[in-house]
């Protein structure tokens, strides 16, 4: 068919198309092809918007697509439309306050640059080749952002059926062989070399960057424990790490996971869900040019707790925050959480029976965000409820080159870690404060339960 097309100079409307014509006129001139069956179509070609756009969710010849079909259908994953982010600014921008059409577009679907190659086969009767109903995709070869292959379907040595809806019903049978020719022992072994020395060359510099003056490296081997007192069972964890300014970490790090779900078990009084998920942060703090009486933040985990059942449905049942631990050492963290509710019994029907239930746009909306723009951020009006809590455990361990130093630099880094501390114990004071006032308000009630004859000096 494009063979066809693409022969008639006119019917070329994209630089590409005229890429073509030039290629099938040096074909026609060097004798033709010599497979008029098996051809493919590219990730550029106009096939590929038509074939993504058919797609259908289901098997039913009857199928009307949906709304959101329709639109997913058309957000088209492709590299040429990948923009190049600065890593920081998707780490520190936690909200975007004027997003645009484009951004809404690109953020509200899976947006992974994908390439895509179609090979295809003209299975029509001899003599009616190049006619568009007779083309069927015999493969699929789908190559992502990330490097990763996809050929669907896959190398088998079994063979694959196409049956023609024809009045003599034919029948192709196909097979699809991997002929990559296998890496040589020698080629792997230069290959190897190679990166050897890229490793070695390029360690002084990775050294360096890591034991700058004034720096600090923070490691946090973490583990989500347990989640116990919620309402719903089969429970599951999403979180992410913020990280303030003057903070980095590397492009490797995955700072944001979800544990798997776990169905609770009767402990005591409550219904605990054992997740033991592990997970493992690193990043970097540098000190810059501020002045010394401005108070750098520490980063802070945050957390949402959700339920599942078993129609798929899901719950929020809690948010939290956690301060990561300022001082190096083993730390095990009882977080309580909270959840948004709302008035009336009707919420309360919606979220026992079709699930759902009211939830944070923003999660950092637990603490003050740190990319909130105006002097105060209220509250007022905004119900919440008390839910269960999340057991972490975390190993921190700090690193710089200032602890190995003289005398100066261990106070300059010791100065640092004393005002990133402040911000921790800042919450520890007011964790004092709060036990104070219990323990006042103990007192006062146990003064009014006993007798007045004990209290009052003058009785008789």
């Amino acid at each position: 068919f494009e063979v066809d097309l693409y022969q008639n100079e006119s019917a070329c409307q994209t630089p590409l198309d005229r890429q073509y014509h030039e290629e099938i006129m040096k074909l026609e001139k060097a004798g033709g092809r010599k497979n008029c069956r098996i051809f493919t179509y590219t990730d550029h070609d106009r096939f590929t918007n038509l074939e993504e756009h058919c797609q259908k969710v289901t098997d039913s010849d009857h199928e009307v697509p949906s709304y959101l079909a329709e639109r997913m259908a058309n957000v088209r994953r492709r590299r040429q439309d990948r923009r190049l982010i600065e890593a920081s600014s998707l780490k520190s921008k936690v909200i975007t306050w004027e997003p645009s059409e484009e951004f809404i577009k690109n953020n509200h679907v899976i947006n992974t640059p994908v390439q895509t190659m179609y090979i295809m086969g003209d299975l029509g009767p001899y003599g009616k080749l190049g006619h568009r109903e007779y083309e069927h995709v015999l493969c699929t070869v789908k190559v992502d952002g990330n490097g990763v292959i996809t050929v669907k379907p896959d190398f088998t040595d079994t063979a694959y059926w196409i049956e023609l809806d024809g009045e003599k019903r034919e029948v192709w049978k196909y097979t699809i062989e991997n002929a990559s020719v296998q890496v040589q022992p020698e080629e792997e072994e230069r290959e190897q070399r190679v990166f050897r020395d890229w490793a070695l060359s390029s360690l002084p510099f990775i050294c360096s960057l890591q034991t700058l003056p004034g720096s600090l490296r923070l490691f946090v081997n973490g583990e989500i424990v347990s989640a116990q007192g919620y309402e719903y069972d089969n429970l599951y964890v999403h979180f992410f790490l913020e990280l303030p300014k003057q903070w980095s970490s590397p492009a490797f790090q995955q700072l944001s996971g979800v544990t798997q779900t776990c169905a609770t078990k009767t402990v005591g009084w409550e219904n605990v869900a054992y997740f033991c998920y592990l997970f493992t942060l690193e990043m970097f703090f540098t000190q810059g040019d501020e002045s010394e009486d401005s108070l750098p933040q520490w980063p802070v985990l945050y957390f949402e707790v959700l339920s599942m059942d078993f129609w798929q449905r899901y719950r929020v049942e809690g948010y939290g925050s956690l301060v990561l631990p300022a001082s190096p050492g083993l730390h095990v963290l009882t977080i309580p959480t909270w959840r948004p509710v709302e008035l009336g019994t009707v919420a309360e029907l919606r979220r026992f029976f079709i699930g759902g239930s009211p939830e944070l746009e923003d999660v950092t909306y637990s603490r003050i965000p740190s990319t909130f723009k105006g002097e105060r951020l209220s509250r007022l009006g905004f119900r919440t409820e008390t839910t269960g809590s999340v057991t972490f455990r975390l190993c921190c361990l700090q690193q710089s080159k200032a602890f190995l130093e003289t005398s100066a630099l261990r106070q300059c880094m010791q100065s640092v870690l004393d005002r990133l501390g402040g911000f921790s114990q800042q919450s520890c004071v007011s964790n004092v404060l709060e036990a104070f006032q219990r323990a006042r308000r103990r007192m006062q009630e146990a003064r009014q339960s006993l007798p007045q004859d004990l209290i009052s000096p003058s009785a008789s």
